[in-house]
């Protein structure tokens, strides 16, 4: 970080507004009911939570969405809701968010995925899921797969975000991998474990320590062995980048032909580490798009991810917060080697 040149960096993030990307993946809503904790169930060893108010989030890949609008990208959505309360109250979210929703399909034969999350006292107790995992009906893929094709022409990119709900199948990669790199769009990749054979081809993928193990069928146990899976990752995928999250232990960028870069994680205070992978993918994409070179762009997504962790639920970043924040570990990079 410290090599990094402050005033490149934050002309990057200003590039940001001019960016747009096409987001294709599982549209989740995340409701949080608040509350507190006085006693234990009389009933069972639980507590008792006195819920005292609720919220909706957008997640999944509206959240990936939700992360680029925040840092002045334009973003369009692709996936399904159902035809219910619940995927009402999403797209009214999305929407809310100023993201495109034209490419987003209902589904009478799905149910909106729900992730409920109970939290007392900043505590997360309990995670209750509702969902249809069932890959999409042929006619869902080519109505969805119509709108994608109208909106790659405008975009600088396209994220797949798979959370394995259905949406990301083979059938709709082959129509819209190939169309974006004829158009040479940059395609990322939020991988699904079990999926690493859908995505040959794209330019980039962000798997985090267990997702890169099933990649590679290394066990990641030192640097050695990351730098192993990392090279074997990027030959069996066949893409020219693979950024590899390892949690506490920050990130690795691998591109073809360069030596592996491992950067340090920079979160001072964790509190939510749910959606800290959809900001990744999301402000690295951004960044390569607005002139970043990978290493550059992994140093930005790191400040970014360093941010997001510090606050409660799916949080986004502001691009003021993000240049503040890599100022910050600039600074302390250069006081240190004084």
């Amino acid at each position: 970080m410290h090599r990094q040149s402050f005033a490149k960096l934050k002309n990057i993030v200003s590039n940001f507004n001019h960016a747009k990307i096409l987001v294709i993946g599982d549209l989740i809503l995340d409701e949080f009911i608040w509350g507190t904790v006085s006693r234990i169930s009389p009933e069972a060893p639980v507590p008792v939570v006195w819920a005292k108010s609720e919220s909706f989030m957008p997640g999944g890949a509206c959240n990936v969405a939700n992360n680029i609008v925040s840092l002045g990208g334009k973003a369009y959505l692709a996936g399904t809701i159902g035809d219910d309360e619940h995927g009402a109250i999403l797209k009214g979210e999305i929407e809310s968010k100023g993201i495109d929703t034209s490419a987003i399909i209902m589904d009478a034969n799905r149910q909106t995925t729900l992730k409920t999350r109970v939290v007392a006292h900043h505590q997360q107790v309990v995670r209750i899921d509702k969902e249809t995992v069932e890959p999409l009906k042929e006619e869902i893929i080519l109505k969805m797969a119509g709108c994608i094709r109208d909106l790659i022409k405008d975009s600088d990119a396209v994220i797949i975000e798979d959370y394995g709900k259905g949406v990301i199948t083979p059938r709709l990669l082959k129509s819209v991998v190939p169309l974006a790199k004829r158009m040479k769009k940059v395609v990322a990749v939020d991988p699904k474990e079990e999926h690493f054979s859908y995505y040959r081809g794209v330019s980039l993928i962000t798997p985090n320590t267990q997702e890169a193990q099933k990649a590679s069928g290394l066990e990641i146990r030192d640097e050695s062995s990351l730098f192993k899976a990392g090279q074997r990752i990027l030959d069996r995928i066949g893409c020219g980048i693979a950024l590899v999250t390892l949690g506490e232990s920050g990130m690795c960028v691998f591109k073809r032909g360069a030596r592996p870069k491992h950067i340090q994680t920079i979160a001072q205070e964790v509190f939510d580490v749910s959606g800290a992978g959809d900001t990744v993918i999301a402000v690295y994409t951004l960044s390569l798009i607005s002139g970043a070179d990978p290493i550059q762009a992994a140093h930005i997504a790191n400040c970014a991810a360093g941010i997001v962790v510090g606050k409660v639920g799916t949080a986004t970043v502001a691009p003021e917060e993000l240049i503040e924040k890599i100022q910050l570990e600039i600074n302390k990079f250069k006081s240190k080697e004084r």
